[in-house]
């Protein structure tokens, strides 16, 4: 009996082609038409096609993103389901993939793909990394692993992965520790094993009203106050290098975390974790001791994505605390 497959479609560039008209890019092909361009599929599994939209990557909003979670945890809850396909939008792929790793817990596959290149152009690399995708999800090997995403024969982790590139069909990357795998002659090889899945955060609703700020060279506390007087309930700060900010945004980041706002502190470079390694005002040991919280290795985007799911289940600073710094600091 061969497997079944869901293959959820949201949209990106995987379904869109050139309006003749207009001479850009827009939705248009249906799951139908993207999965007709997979040769073979229904050899190797049942395929279960759901169409959750044509959203282009930057109309995918977190609380569509929730909405697409909660269809994903109804689709693997079903026991004729082996594993779910998700295509999506490249200019927010990753936030949707770390935000299902986040609020899922499954051992059946779950793999996230899409495209760089639209049907209309030469080289649309659409089929190719949907076959991959299908490849990977249908592999025992890729059950337990939380969320991939899968795209030009190369399989990442969703907590890992960022977009690198506004172009290259190898724009994602996961800079640190490179590939988890790769698809080759189809089949799925994993190079390496994954120590540390983060935290599971069990909830069906997100925390929408969350700023996430980029520090510069000089920067002031105008952009925190500005968060505090219009009532967000979050900050994810994209600090300076080690995790550190201009003296002058300390009045802002106190203020913020008297008033209970939590301020999650990661860092701007593209590569490594935040810690409490400078004591000068404004570096890290300041902002720790002053109530900041660390997100280790997190770009901003994914902070963003992990304090608005937590916030649905806590507001207490000590509690987020916990779950953004269990992986850090030895007394959390």
């Amino acid at each position: 009996m061969k497997n079944k497959i869901a293959v959820v479609f949201t949209g990106g560039t995987i379904s869109m082609k050139k309006d003749p008209e207009l001479n850009v890019a827009v939705p248009a092909l249906s799951g139908d038409e993207i999965l007709s361009m997979v040769p073979n599929i229904n050899e190797i599994a049942e395929v279960e096609i759901i169409s959750f939209g044509k959203l282009p990557g930057p109309h995918m909003s977190p609380i569509k993103m929730m909405g697409l979670s909660n269809l994903v945890k109804k689709l693997i809850s079903r026991e004729d389901i082996t594993s779910v396909v998700i295509t999506h939008g490249t200019d927010t792929l990753e936030e949707t993939a770390y935000l299902l790793d986040l609020n899922i817990r499954t051992e059946k596959p779950i793999v996230v793909v899409g495209a760089m290149r639209n049907s209309s152009e030469l080289g649309y690399d659409g089929p190719s990394n949907l076959s991959a995708a299908v490849f990977t999800a249908l592999s025992p090997k890729s059950r337990g692993k939380g969320v991939l995403v899968v795209m030009n024969d190369e399989v990442n982790t969703a907590y890992e992965v960022t977009k690198t590139n506004t172009l290259s069909l190898s724009t994602f990357k996961s800079l640190e520790f490179g590939a988890l795998g790769i698809v080759d002659n189809n089949e799925v090889i994993f190079y390496r094993d994954i120590i540390i899945r983060d935290n599971y955060i069990n909830t069906d609703k997100i925390e929408n009203n969350v700023a996430l700020l980029k520090c510069v060279a000089g920067m002031n506390s105008d952009l925190i106050n500005f968060c505090i007087d219009s009532n967000y309930k979050g900050i994810v700060i994209e600090a300076l290098g080690r995790g550190n900010v201009p003296i002058e945004m300390l009045e802002g980041i106190k203020k913020a975390i008297e008033k209970n706002i939590p301020v999650v502190i990661v860092s701007r470079c593209h590569s490594g974790r935040v810690l409490d390694s400078y004591g000068y005002p404004g570096g890290g040991k300041d902002l720790r001791d002053l109530g900041c919280i660390f997100g280790s290795n997190l770009p901003g985007q994914k902070a963003r994505i992990k304090l608005m799911l937590a916030l649905t289940i806590t507001q207490d600073l000590k509690l987020l605390k916990q779950i953004f710094e269990k992986n850090i600091y030895s007394d959390i």
